[in-house]
């Protein structure tokens, strides 16, 4: 149940973006749900393979590398599901970055009341 409700928090996050970003855009509930899904996957199975062949620029640029591969792996999803648009890599940058602290901020309100 917990995992359903962090993919609907996710969503609803990627549905928020478009508010706060022109540049990115969510057509559809259904988008932003299956966006979600695929972004979730890609972090699970793309990203850590990516953080290990680049952890060399990693260390040298004292972690802001990861700020490209976030922005990376939103522009790479943005190009597979239908209904949900990011305009430039820059854009996407801002998208993984906005969609990480609305993400992680309606986590922890969500989730947080719900455990206790």
């Amino acid at each position: 149940m917990r995992l359903v409700l962090t993919w609907l928090i996710n969503a609803i996050a990627l549905l928020a973006i478009p508010y706060l970003m022109h540049s990115v855009e969510v057509t559809s509930l259904g988008a932003a749900l299956v966006a979600a899904l695929v972004l979730g996957l890609v972090n699970t199975l793309i990203r850590p393979v990516l953080l290990l062949l680049t952890l060399p620029v990693t260390v040298v640029s004292l972690g802001l590398f990861i700020f490209i591969i976030n922005g990376f792996m939103f522009w790479l999803v943005a190009q597979w599901v239908d209904g949900f648009h990011v305009d430039s890599f820059l854009s996407a940058i801002g998208g993984a970055l906005l969609y990480s602290v609305i993400s992680w901020a309606l986590t922890t309100l969500i989730l947080k009341n719900s455990d206790g």
